[in-house]
């Protein structure tokens, strides 16, 4: 199967979120499409949720529905032209390639394509309807190209809806949050999960989407993600590991630790990612707890930065990867320790 790569961070072989049919996150789509059949769609929107759940899919299934909607033409014509980025009422900002270089993409959005769209936004519309405007992702803005969405915001033409993505909503400019409706989306059930990763690769075994979803934890992204990744064995025992860091004696750690130390591919950033998804889940739990969990709460937000300061500093400085890793389990196995009630 060959797919034609889009976007800077495109998975080889899936294809980009234009072209796909959205599973899951129904509440959020129905509260829109009721805003909609009422006349009530708000200016901008804000999608934010962890990465790989499909909030592009979402924003173009949104704009397919409110093209559609909005205008005399057929369905089947809209979700064409959207599919080719060809809808003259669809705008869509996110890296781009280098013009001397197709196939290096730019570091982030730049402020030239957000005044760029600003201006086409301003001028005469080429269809009658709402027009579109999707910004993949606001977390990809610099300084300038954020205070020129800003400004696109704070001036949007009528009949004009923007939707603006982000995986850390925490990061972007509270002025832009301000001007957004804002949907949290959510990782997806994991039949929901398997559905996305069987259509997308109908050649795999049950047995190959099963354990592709276990690792997706409701992000279809990284279960892509685990397909591509050739030390499968280290990652499924870091698994294993992470559901119970104190039952297993301190060899097994060791072991893991040397297996993503002498990785060559993605899979120690796959096992990193790993780790600090424990951490958030861990950090949410103890929250939602209560009082009753202050301590371990407090344990867990020091823990989070603990680890994530020590896995920076690696990757900055080339410290060495396999002490990294020993001295992040051992700190997560004693926080669990210490905040699991003896029984």
């Amino acid at each position: 199967m060959s797919v034609e790569r889009r976007e800077a961070d495109q998975i080889a072989d899936v294809p980009a979120p234009e072209f796909g049919s959205l599973v899951g996150h129904g509440d959020a789509r129905a509260s829109l499409l009721s805003a909609l059949e009422r006349d009530r769609l708000p200016g901008a929107i804000l999608l934010h949720g962890p990465r790989g759940i499909g909030k592009a899919t979402f924003a173009f299934e949104i704009a397919r529905q409110v093209l559609s909607r909005t205008s005399d033409e057929s369905e089947e014509r809209i979700t064409a032209q959207v599919a080719a980025l060809s809808h003259p009422n669809l705008f869509l900002l996110r890296r781009t390639t280098d013009p001397a270089n197709s196939e290096k993409y730019y570091s982030a959005i730049r402020v030239d394509d957000v005044r760029a769209m600003r201006d086409s936004l301003h001028q005469t519309r080429g269809r009658a309807g709402y027009r579109i405007a999707i910004v993949d992702s606001v977390d990809d803005c610099n300084a300038n190209s954020a205070n020129a969405l800003l400004k696109t915001l704070e001036e949007p033409p009528a009949e004009t809806m923007f939707i603006v993505l982000s995986h850390r909503p925490g990061g972007m400019l509270a002025t832009i949050r301000s001007r957004c409706q804002s949907f949290g989306l959510r990782p997806l059930a994991d039949p929901d999960t398997a559905q996305i990763i069987s259509r997308v690769r109908p050649d795999l075994a049950p047995e190959d989407v099963s354990r592709a979803v276990s690792f997706a934890a409701g992000r279809p992204r990284r279960g892509f993600e685990s397909l591509m990744l050739e030390e499968g064995d280290v990652l499924d025992a870091l698994q294993t590991w992470l559901k119970d860091p104190v039952a297993h004696p301190t060899r097994a750690h060791l072991k893991i630790a040397d297996g993503l130390a002498a990785s060559k591919g993605a899979e120690l950033g796959f096992a990193q990612d790993m780790i600090r998804d424990w951490l958030a889940a861990e950090a949410e739990s103890a929250a939602r707890a209560g009082p009753a969990a202050r301590f371990r709460l407090a344990s867990a937000n020091g823990l989070w930065e603990k680890a994530n300061a020590l896995i920076a500093d690696a990757d900055i400085y080339n410290l060495d990867r396999r002490q990294t890793l020993v001295a992040v389990f051992d700190f997560l196995r004693d926080h669990v320790r210490r905040t699991t009630p003896v029984s």
